[in-house]
């Protein structure tokens, strides 16, 4: 029993990585080009999808091309509760990964002492007497989204080897109701199995707060969405892995966000 406790203690404290427990995310305004080739994202974190409230900072924000360049993104305004940008597609027709980059944010740790668990956000607190480390991390977001000029092209899909990832295995500017978004989660290059992947439906309101499916990758880190209904979509992954030498903390509290729309045949 106690062990079941402590483990429901350590879930919940990832699930509050970032922003006091909201969500980031990356959403277009339109997952089309607009106005000669011009695209508009917000950047930001959430409990409503897509409702801003805390503004997605600290990062580059980039993109990639079609032709698999990266490069910054044309304009970034930073607002209170989000990031505005904006960008040309001068690459010309095919498929943009537009992303956030890596945002290292809070520092968590917590300990168990004479019993009782306590946490902190405080990196320089000392843990009391006796105390026993249980979790020592400090939480890294990335948001992505894929936008098309024209039909859809894959250079801009190639995964990064580096960090949490979702790899799209069906085309995201390619997904239709009664088809399924295939995709593989990768962690530093290689694939993650038995990752939980929540999906959310971007309603704008408290019903997007709870998922819509909740997948299992299989022992090739594979899952599949099936697409029942038209909209915009949230994937979320969260996962915990060791930071890099010279980090603040041992481990890094990775979120990552995917968003998506689906459309009716």
């Amino acid at each position: 029993m106690k062990t079941a406790v402590l483990l429901a203690a350590l879930l919940g404290l990832l699930a509050v990585d970032t922003a006091s427990a909201h969500t980031p995310y990356l959403a277009p305004a339109s997952f089309e080009p607009m106005h000669g080739g011009m695209v508009t994202l917000d950047a930001a974190f959430g409990e409503e999808f897509f409702v801003p409230e805390v503004a997605f900072d600290h990062s580059e924000f980039r993109v990639t091309a079609p032709d698999g360049s990266t490069a910054p993104i044309d304009n970034v305004q930073r607002l209170k509760t989000r990031a505005v940008l904006e960008h040309h597609l001068a690459a010309g027709k095919g498929t943009y990964r537009f992303s956030t980059g890596p945002r290292l944010g809070a520092i968590f740790r917590t300990w168990e002492v004479d019993g009782k668990q306590e946490s902190s956000r405080d990196p320089a607190k000392p843990l009391p007497p006796g105390a026993r480390l249980l979790a020592h991390y400090q939480s890294l977001s990335v948001s992505e989204a894929y936008i098309t000029a024209g039909a859809p092209t894959q250079p801009a899909l190639k995964p990064y080897g580096k960090g949490l990832e979702l790899v799209a295995l069906t085309h995201p500017s390619d997904l239709y109701v009664t088809e399924n978004f295939e995709f593989r989660i990768d962690y530093n290059g290689k694939p993650l199995a038995g990752q939980i992947v929540e999906i959310f439906r971007a309603s704008g309101d408290r019903a997007s707060q709870k998922p819509v499916a909740t997948l299992t990758t299989d022992p090739q880190g594979k899952a599949s969405f099936a697409l029942e209904s038209e909209g915009v979509y949230l994937a979320l992954i969260r996962y915990r892995g060791k930071a890099p030498d010279g980090a603040a903390a041992p481990m890094h509290g990775y979120n990552y966000t995917l968003s998506f729309r689906v459309l009716e045949q």
